[in-house]
């Protein structure tokens, strides 16, 4: 099978919500990232296959398939397609594992993964709430219903059932959150962020971060759920950001003069209960190892989603994991989660960890709505 590899990675600072990209709409955050891609790496545009951008909330400014629409306003090539996909969450992380599958088929050359989300614009749950307002059916029909029940669905009941069943305590998350915080605080003061950002609209740094935040400030928020455990505190912050990473074959890199970052070694999707939504990154990790050969002591950076601080905790945990490693610039509950775009800013994360500490293997997972998981786990060249 053919090598995929990539040669370019990029992001926006990561707003927070009504912050200073809230009133960049979501085509043109998308497309500042695609424009700063192909200026990077210098490839010609004309010669990318596809475009292929995560996008959670397809509607309203973000919908009529959105890949394209910001492909064009970077005033890049019209013969250059573009796709929108949605795997929640994990979208434009499965936006990388299509480019890199396009790649390694051989039917592919360049491919641009990327992601986007404007959350103050197009708030989260905007499709399910106009269709509620129309009075159409929600998402689960009568063959869910069957098999799982009338019960609550939501990644906040999922979150409290991790903590149940992990048996975390909330001081536990509470230290978990403080120390996301005071690792972003400290990437960003120490500029680990500034070659993998593209400013925009005056932004240059992720907004996120609270670096006073305290423990005692932290026991003092209410919890979502009456006698829960999640706070706000303990959860991923509602934000805005778009990330693109490119991906070439070994012809392309040849034909264009390009220098390959990293290679693609292990491409893994799981799903689990999808009740419990957010625990499928723990077998999709045992699923990626089994095929690449490697073991949680050969990967030196991770980067895991910190949808809600069980997620990551209860991973470290059956994994064996250690925390040094994991998410060691801050994760979500510290620099935000702008839904569809996470995934491409993560790699991109990931990447630069991996170059600027000279680590070999890094490894990015996600918990997705439905219960599902992307693992994809990258060598440094």
């Amino acid at each position: 099978m053919a090598e995929a590899y990539i040669v370019g990675a990029v992001r926006t600072p990561v707003g927070k919500k009504k912050g200073g990209l809230s009133t960049v709409h979501p085509t043109d955050l998308a497309a500042h990232t695609l424009k700063a891609l192909i200026e990077r790496t210098g490839v010609d545009p004309a010669a990318v296959d596809d475009v292929i951008m995560g996008c959670v909330m397809q509607f309203g400014p973000q919908s009529m398939d959105i890949a394209r629409n910001a492909w064009l306003s970077a005033g890049l090539p019209e013969t250059v397609a573009g796709v929108t996909i949605d795997r929640q969450c994990g979208s434009s992380q499965q936006s990388i594992h299509f480019a890199a599958q396009g790649v390694m088929s051989g039917t592919q050359d360049l491919v641009v993964a990327a992601g986007v989300e404007s959350m103050s614009i197009v708030p989260m749950g905007s499709s399910i709430s106009a269709a509620f307002e129309k009075g159409m059916p929600l998402p689960f029909g009568e063959g869910w219903a069957a098999r799982y029940g009338k019960q609550e669905i939501s990644q906040f009941r999922g979150a409290e059932l991790m903590c149940e069943k992990w048996g975390f305590t909330r001081e536990e998350l509470e230290q978990y959150a403080y120390e996301s915080h005071q690792r972003a605080a400290k990437a960003i003061a120490n500029g680990y962020f500034r070659d993998q950002i593209a400013p925009i609209a005056g932004v240059e740094d992720d907004e996120g971060p609270r670096p006073d935040t305290t423990l005692e400030k932290m026991a003092a928020l209410k919890t979502l759920k009456e006698d829960g455990k999640i706070t706000a505190a303990t959860s991923s912050q509602i934000s805005d950001g778009s990330g693109a990473v490119l991906i070439a074959s070994e012809a392309a890199v040849k034909a264009h003069g390009l220098t390959p970052r990293a290679r693609i070694v292990t491409l893994a999707l799981m799903g689990d209960d999808p009740v419990y939504m957010l625990t499928a990154p723990i077998p999709a990790t045992r699923k990626a190892f089994e095929r690449s050969g490697l073991s949680i002591d050969d990967i030196d950076v991770i980067e895991i989603n910190e949808a809600f601080a069980p997620v990551p905790l209860a991973w470290m945990k059956e994994i064996g994991a250690d925390h040094a490693r994991t998410n060691p610039n801050g994760g979500a509950i510290a620099l935000g989660h702008p839904l569809g775009g996470t995934g491409a800013i993560l790699m991109t994360k990931l990447l630069h960890e991996l170059e600027r500490t000279g680590g070999r293997y890094g490894l990015q997972t996600m918990c997705e709505g439905g219960g599902q998981a992307n693992v994809t786990i990258i060598e440094r060249l």
